[in-house]
């Protein structure tokens, strides 16, 4: 019996160093060359917005206190509004003319590493009194 249990240690002691030839790393030379992640990005900034019209004989009074319109758009390289999609509805009125006074709006582009380039955003906007 000790010496199946002699022979298991011996055995086990040998397989040791060849776990560790099979575990050799790879050297630099051969290691591949990380992706550069970007260190210039920017948000786009809004330059110029227009005012949400109340259109005349309309009152006021029907427009709630929480009247929000949700927006999903892209800000292009230029920094225009473009692809605008309702994604919480006021009423279909209200939503047509934000999304009318938001195509009036003008951002300062998103950047990365100093250059234009469009972005995605989501913009909710206040219908206020």
């Amino acid at each position: 019996m000790r010496r199946i249990l002699a022979t298991s240690i011996m055995l086990s002691s040998l397989t040791l160093p060849a776990a560790a030839f099979a575990s050799t790393p790879v050297d630099d030379a051969t290691a591949p060359t990380p992706i550069r992640v970007s260190t210039g990005v920017t948000e786009p900034v809004l330059v110029d917005s227009a005012s949400l019209e109340i259109p005349v004989g309309y009152s006021v009074s029907d427009i709630p206190e929480n009247a929000q319109v949700g927006l999903s758009l892209t800000i292009s390289a230029k920094g225009q509004p473009e692809n605008i999609q309702v994604t919480k509805s006021f009423s279909k009125f209200w939503d047509a003319r934000v999304i009318a006074t938001v195509r009036e709006f003008h951002f300062k582009p998103a950047t990365v590493d100093n250059q234009p380039t469009p972005v995605d955003m989501n913009l909710v906007v206040n219908i206020a009194k």
